[in-house]
Parts: structure tokens; C-alpha cells; sequence
């Protein structure tokens, strides 16, 4: 049998196909532009989704016939937090505002007055990149998307509409809403109130590895699949990458280094931790919650100084160890928190800092103050995660990030405890949404599915020569002012 894991990115989609033992046999992928009509906006057409995803099966079928013959679930994998509003014919009313867009940060503080609990039932604080603020910026600057809007969904679930012709979201994505009470995983009225919303325009509530509908027969007839394809519901991106390292029992934790940075804890319990900015949600393993921390410029710094320096990122992290190399005491301090912060300060208006610069400064040092800088605000996520009963005991980083064993080392020098590098991390979501789908087709084997360690292809230790100095940095990094 074979699956496939469909990962809905900000920046791009990937489909992969996987056998029962979960190796990749063969993927594609297309590249998904962002639209910045101006400073701190984010937002892309969900049609684009669908069509890029739409490219990426048809290359599979004309590519590996012999496995897409084999199909037997689909499942998906995606970016969180932006309102997909359909009308009656489930056309888009308005583009979809990102996670990283900034625009209704005026609408969090109402939101708040409204219900000053919020952080205590839904994921967190409100923030601008979650969706009930953004609800509330649209009442104000385009209500008309909202009149028209027959019902509101999430990113990935549009693409399974379009796969499907089901409406259904599921309880990970809709956490991110901040309309969901998460301890009990229902939708809350008070909460639909105060961002202005309404029960009757929400889809019904699935678990991710619930069965959301069959792969319509045209496209069964398009990409050559069996005539029956399961489609399972799915979840959001940091609890697919999650699934796809085994991270579904209480104590592991994926630490995800792209273009944000979330590490991702999975926990028994509902620890909700909103003065810490820290994302509390059911999780896509059953019976399960997932704590995230969450870094809002994680491999993004690293892309930003790129473009700056003309230099790539590869390029710079190798320069960065090379600086690193001959002493680290006198380089610059960084806080790289060019798109805000989110855990533990939840100041999304946040800017970057980087002290201490100076004329003598080579483009290596200060690659080397924002990789430090990046490492620091996830052992801020890690102790204020610890600090609220979390279980953390194993980590697996995933993300392109990884590339840089350097960069890792320096995240597990400063959290004091070892890193596996998974094998295949860099498509850990695809292999995620892979395995709900497989979970769907044989829901007898739902744990032993998702709880499955892959491969390791090393473990990155603490650098004791390290410790003391980073452990002094880092008390200066977060000593910096906010303005």
C-alpha cells in the first residue's frame, strides 16, 4: 500500500508518496509565492494552494504510475492559522492573511478585554498571526469579504475540499482560531461572540486521523489511483512534523528550525501557559495535547542577513562556525526577532537587535550573533516550557535548519541536553500527513503508527567548552530592551 503526505507550506508544497514502513519512494514539489502588498502584511489567493498541489499529483502520476496505483489514503500536513472564507459555491471571499502577518495587532487587545481568560482556554494570548483578530480586522476594513462568507476554514482544508467536496476541519487547525475551547475540544460561543462569528458558519470538528471523505473520482481517473482513496482530516504543520518523527507520547518533542522555529512537547496533560506565549493544543496523536514554543524568525534571520550580504545562507552558517572557532566572547549580541516574538514575551511588535557591533565586525560574526541569537529564543521557549510542568525528555530537530550541525549544537549547548537529527527530517511533515492517512486506512494500529522513531543519522551533544560562555550571553540576551 502506498500513502501520500501532502505538505502545505508557507513558501511551497510538497507531495510525498510512502509505503507502510514509511519510506519515501518519491515526492514532488512547487514553489508557493507570498504576496507583501506593504510592510508587516502576509497573505497568498487559496487558489494558488490548490493548484500547486493539483501539479504536484499530476507529476507523480505521469512520473510513478506504479505507485500512485497503489494509493490508498491521502493525508495532509499545513500552514496554520489563516481564514479561508468561502462562499456558498466555496469560492474565497478575500485572500488568506498568514501566520506571519501583522496587521491586527490593535484587534489582540480587544479581543482580550473581551474575554480576559482567552489564553487560558483557547492555544494562547491573542495574537495577530491567529485567526479570531484578524475576524475582527476584516469587520472593520473589508466586511463585505464577510457578508459573503458562507463558512470559515483553515488552509488545508481547503485543498481537501477541493480533493473531497467535504467541508470538515479538525481539532489541531482549529485550535489556532482561538473559537475552540482546547481542553475539551469544542467550539465556544462566547469565544464565536467575541470575535463576532457564528456556530453555523464553522465546519464540523474531525480528529486528524479521522477519515474526511474519498478522492473524487475524476481525480482517482486523473492520477490514476484506485477507484477508493481514503482522505483523513489531517493537522497543522508543527503536529504532522511532530507525527513524522514519532513524537505522539508524553516526554517527546520535535524541534522544528525553519522559517520559524517551534519546538514542538507532547504532553498527557492541558498545561496551558498564555503568560508565557506558549501555544497549548490538542494534538494530532489521540489523547494527547502538543505545548509549542514558538520563535517567529528562526531560519528567516538567517535569510534576511543573506540577502543583506549577498551571500548564501549555507554560505553564512559555514563562515559563522569559522568566526565561532576563534572565540565568541567579544562578538556581537543578537535578539533576531524581525517579524516580533512570540514565546516567552508575546511582543509581536518586537524588533531586532544585534549589540555590540561595531566597524571591525566581519559578515561572519554577525552571521554568527543572529544564529546565536536564533538558538537563544529557543531556550527561551524550552525553559518556559520546562517551567510550566511540560514533559520534555527527547528531541529531534527537523527543518531545514538542520543543515547546519553547527547551529545545532549550539541550540543543545545552551538547552544542556542531547539533539537527534532524524534521518529524512527535512520532509518530516510530509511523512507525518502520511502516516494519519495510514492510521485512517488501519485505525487498529493508530499508536504504533504514529509513535514509530525513525531512523537517526546523528546525535548532536552538548559543547562543554561552550557552556559557561553561551550560559553568560544568553543572561545578556535577555537582559535586551524591547522598543
Amino acid at each position: 500500500m502506498i500513502f501520500a503526505g501532502v505538505d502545505l507550506g508557507t513558501s511551497g508544497i510538497k507531495v510525498a508518496l510512502v509505503d507502510e514502513d514509511g519510506a519515501c519512494l518519491a515526492s514532488a514539489s512547487q514553489r508557493s509565492p507570498v504576496d507583501i502588498p506593504q510592510q508587516g502584511w502576509s497573505q497568498q489567493d487559496p487558489e494558488q494552494w490548490w493548484r500547486l498541489t493539483a501539479v504536484c499529483f499530476d507529476a507523480l502520476a505521469s512520473e510513478h504510475a506504479h505507485l500512485m496505483a497503489r494509493l490508498k489514503g491521502v493525508s495532509f500536513s499545513g500552514h496554520m492559522l489563516g481564514q479561508v472564507l468561502l462562499d456558498r459555491d466555496n469560492h474565497p471571499t478575500t485572500p488568506c492573511i498568514l501566520w506571519n502577518d501583522q496587521r491586527s495587532i490593535i484587534e489582540c487587545t480587544e479581543l482580550l478585554e473581551r474575554v480576559p481568560d482567552i489564553g487560558w482556554r483557547t492555544n494562547g494570548q491573542p495574537d495577530p498571526g491567529l485567526t479570531a483578530p484578524k475576524l475582527l480586522w476584516l469587520a472593520k476594513n473589508i466586511p463585505e469579504a464577510l457578508d459573503r462568507a458562507d463558512i470559515l476554514m483553515l488552509p488545508k482544508d481547503f485543498v481537501r475540499l477541493h480533493m473531497t467536496g467535504e467541508r470538515a476541519t479538525e481539532l489541531s487547525d482549529a485550535s489556532g482560531t482561538m473559537l475552540l475551547d482546547c481542553k475539551t475540544g469544542t467550539w465556544d460561543d462566547e469565544l464565536l461572540a467575541a470575535a463576532g462569528w457564528d456556530r453555523g458558519r464553522l465546519p464540523k470538528l474531525l480528529v486528524s486521523c479521522d477519515p474526511a471523505g474519498q478522492l473524487r473520482a475524476d481525480l482517482c481517473r486523473r492520477w490514476g489511483t484506485p477507484d477508493t482513496v481514503l482522505v483523513a482530516a489531517g493537522s497543522g504543520d508543527n503536529y504532522a512534523g511532530a507525527l513524522g518523527v514519532g513524537a505522539a507520547l508524553p516526554g517527546r518533542a520535535a524541534l522544528s528550525v525553519g522559517t520559524s522555529g517551534v519546538l514542538s512537547a507532547v504532553d498527557d496533560q492541558f498545561h496551558p501557559a498564555p503568560d508565557k506565549a506558549i501555544l497549548t493544543t490538542p494534538h494530532a496523536a489521540p489523547n494527547t495535547f502538543l505545548s509549542m514554543g514558538v520563535v517567529m524568525s528562526a531560519t528567516q534571520s538567517l535569510d534576511w542577513l543573506a540577502q543583506l550580504t549577498s551571500t548564501g545562507p549555507a554560505d553564512l552558517a559555514s563562515l559563522a562556525e569559522t568566526a565561532a572557532a576563534k572565540g565568541v566572547a567579544d562578538l556581537p549580541i543578537s535578539r533576531p526577532s524581525i517579524t516580533g516574538i512570540r514565546t516567552p514575551d508575546n511582543r509581536p511588535d518586537a524588533t531586532a537587535i544585534i549589540l555590540g557591533m561595531t566597524a571591525g565586525h566581519s559578515k561572519a560574526e554577525i552571521a554568527y550573533a543572529v544564529m546565536e541569537g536564533v538558538a537563544m529564543q529557543i531556550c527561551a521557549a524550552y525553559q518556559a516550557q520546562r517551567s510550566s510542568s511540560v514533559p520534555i525528555d527527547d528531541i529531534q530537530a527537523i527543518g531545514g535548519g538542520t543543515r547546519s550541525a553547527f547551529w545545532i549544537e549550539l541550540m543543545a549547548t545552551l538547552l544542556s541536553t542531547e539533539i537527534t537529527l532524524p534521518a529524512h527530517g527535512d520532509i518530516s511533515a510530509c511523512l507525518g500527513a502520511a502516516r494519519m492517512a495510514m492510521a485512517a486506512v488501519m485505525p487498529s494500529n493508530t499508536e504504533e503508527i504514529l509513535s514509530r522513531q525513525p531512523k537517526s543519522k546523528a546525535m548532536v551533544a552538548p559543547n562543554p567548552d561552550l557552556h559557561q560562555l553561551l550560559s553568560e550571553r544568553y543572561a545578556r540576551h535577555r537582559s535586551l530592551s524591547f522598543c
